[in-house]
């Protein structure tokens, strides 16, 4: 009790002013929860406030096209947060008369919530308690307690979620939540924690043990990938390109992306245009020049892409359907939106 007490008192001096702090409408929490999830908050805000403006209401949500709220959350990546929302979004609509399940139980059935979030939203709109885990909790708690169970292991997210429950402030739970999640963002940090001030200096054992910087412990990474891609940007004469979106359940699906040459290794020009895939793709003449001589290098959680943004110059055709004038509209990994941003700026 000592724990959530003085956590809890540090939360009402130093909790940030967020807008979902503002209310106990699981809606609003849901979004802000699945939002800030692989994202910081600073990067999240603005995402949180475009999507509140534009779709206050679950219902709202719900009505909108697949293809809108994937370019709303253009740029916040891991898309199938985006398309799991959209999905439970109607199913809250449509199933549940807007109204969002109570219980931790009911709510961790909905598509794209797991422990994490369906315990933020029971606690903090329901008074559940029903203990938070994320990457903030795993860190004070392994600190705290000096645990060195690896933190993606079975056994230590068992280990941590049980710890957390025996710790939650069962009268205030989502206060509670809030205050641990704060304390290691703000306090508790991943580099350079600020031990010297920190409310639990006199009880923690990372302090003490000096094992601050070993905690907390992550088993060895996935092996990471590298691919090689090949956008081909076609101009037309008629100011058009081609754009397909992506299917299947590989990365970015539901985005739209230019023709894309995957290859094992970087390739020259001569390369390129003599793959079978670019002969298939562009039988008639062109124009090809490279955009980027440096690799653009864009790091996902298990894999690294290579890539490199080939403009092809050709006559009309009908597979370029796309005007330039609109390329705008449509939902593209951000890989490809920075290289838009990039390639008109030019002209």
């Amino acid at each position: 009790m000592k724990f959530s007490n003085t956590l809890i008192f540090w939360y009402l001096q130093n909790n940030r002013d967020l807008p979902w702090r503002k209310t106990k409408n699981p809606y609003f929490i849901w979004l802000s929860e699945i939002m800030l999830q692989q994202t910081r908050v600073a990067q999240g805000l603005s995402y949180y406030l475009k999507f509140t403006t534009t779709f206050p209401t679950v219902f709202d949500l719900a009505k909108a096209e697949e293809s809108t709220v994937l370019k709303m959350w253009q740029g916040l990546g891991y898309y199938s947060r985006a398309r799991n929302l959209h999905f439970t979004a109607k199913k809250i609509a449509n199933e549940f008369n807007g109204e969002f399940p109570s219980s931790y139980k009911e709510i961790i059935k909905l598509k794209g919530i797991g422990d994490y979030t369906a315990s933020a939203i029971s606690s903090i709109c329901f008074e559940e308690a029903a203990a938070v885990v994320d990457g903030n909790v795993y860190r004070v708690l392994s600190r705290y307690f000096g645990i060195k169970t690896p933190i993606n292991s079975a056994a230590g997210i068992k280990t941590f979620k049980a710890l957390a429950q025996t710790l939650i402030d069962k009268t205030q739970p989502g206060a509670f939540n809030q205050a641990i999640m704060d304390f290691g963002a703000l306090h508790c940090k991943p580099q350079n924690p600020q031990c010297e001030t920190c409310i639990f200096a006199d009880s923690c054992v990372a302090l003490e043990k000096k094992l601050t910087k070993e905690l907390p412990v992550k088993d060895k990474k996935i092996k990471v990938r590298k691919r090689y891609f090949n956008f081909l940007v076609l101009q037309t004469d008629d100011h058009k390109t081609i754009l397909s979106e992506r299917e299947g359940k590989g990365i970015w699906q539901g985005l739209y992306q230019f023709p894309l040459i995957e290859s094992e290794k970087t390739i020259n020009k001569k390369e390129l245009i003599l793959s079978e895939e670019f002969i298939h793709l562009f039988p008639t003449e062109t124009t090809i020049s490279l955009f980027n001589e440096k690799e653009i290098v864009h790091k996902l959680s298990h894999q690294h892409l290579y890539t490199h943004f080939w403009i092809v110059e050709a006559k009309n055709t009908d597979e370029a359907n796309i005007k330039w004038t609109e390329i705008e509209k449509y939902p593209v990994p951000i890989l490809i939106a920075n290289f838009l941003e990039a390639f008109l700026g030019e002209k």
